[in-house]
């Protein structure tokens, strides 16, 4: 059974109560500073105060995370604004905020792709946008820091078959299994709703598989505590849950939010 502590509660102010190196694994993704509208948060900063918020609670994070933590950020950008996310992680392996990013995964939301015989499938869900200039924005990152750049991470939690098997027995590396490493790039496709207010009422979620991937990838025997500090509707915690993750943190300032989270957790 997994121990939940929601706390509706900013989460600089929150984390800063919590004991130094208490957390193993960090899995969130905050306000992209893109004009979403939340309701309690402004997601309009102008630039350089959007990312000195962002070094203010990653060195928060960072100084709650184990040594042999990871912390695993989902960041979005928009088309007219690519560098945001590139930015963020300038901002969190300063020196001053002191993350090594050790690893940049590819969430892909929609994929299309032509088979062999012609045809073209799509896959997924993807939000449109009307431009002569820009593509639809069909992917977002993960970013994966570690204060080290060293943790080891359980590569085949994720693994797929191989296509081609005579690469088990071609390659020494594979012991004989028929597993390899996924990668970098995850293609999840959000879960098709009929009603955001009703099954999905936030602005901004990732799915609950994402979370699940970033806990199996660190490895789901090493998390006994696991922190989101922008919790949202509580899917993090779902995947805690899930995963039999002993003990989850969550922050987030929206009472709306934190109650749909504790509903959807039965709590």
């Amino acid at each position: 059974m997994t121990a939940f502590d929601l706390r509706r509660q900013d989460c600089v102010k929150g984390m800063s109560r919590l004991p130094g190196k208490h957390v193993d694994l960090v899995v969130t993704s905050p306000p992209y500073n893109l004009g979403v509208d939340y309701k309690k948060y402004s997601d309009r900063q102008d630039r350089q105060s959007y990312l000195r918020w962002c070094r203010e609670w990653a060195e928060e994070v960072r100084r709650i995370l184990r040594p042999s933590g990871s912390f695993f950020l989902n960041i979005g950008s928009a088309p007219s604004n690519p560098m945001l996310p590139h930015e963020i992680v300038m901002e969190l392996t300063s020196v001053s905020s002191g993350f090594v990013l050790q690893n940049t995964i590819h969430w892909i939301k929609s994929i299309s792709i032509e088979e062999r015989n012609g045809a073209a499938r799509s896959y997924g869900h993807f939000k449109p946008i009307s431009s002569k200039r820009f593509l639809n924005d069909c992917h977002e990152y993960i970013f994966h820091f570690t204060k080290t750049g060293r943790v080891e991470i359980d590569r085949l939690a994720l693994g797929v078959p191989y296509q081609d098997k005579s690469n088990i027995s071609r390659w020494r590396h594979t012991c004989g299994s028929d597993l390899r490493c996924r990668g970098n790039t995850w293609f999840i496709p959000y879960e098709t709703i009929q009603s955001r207010a009703k099954e999905r009422p936030h602005p901004a979620t990732f799915p609950v598989q994402l979370a699940e991937w970033c806990i199996k990838l660190h490895g789901i025997s090493r998390v006994h505590t696991m922190l989101d500090p922008f919790l949202g509707i509580g899917n993090s915690a779902i995947a805690a849950q899930r995963c039999g993750v002993k003990e989850f943190i969550g922050f987030e300032i929206d009472e709306t939010y934190v109650a749909e989270a504790k509903r959807r957790l039965s709590l």
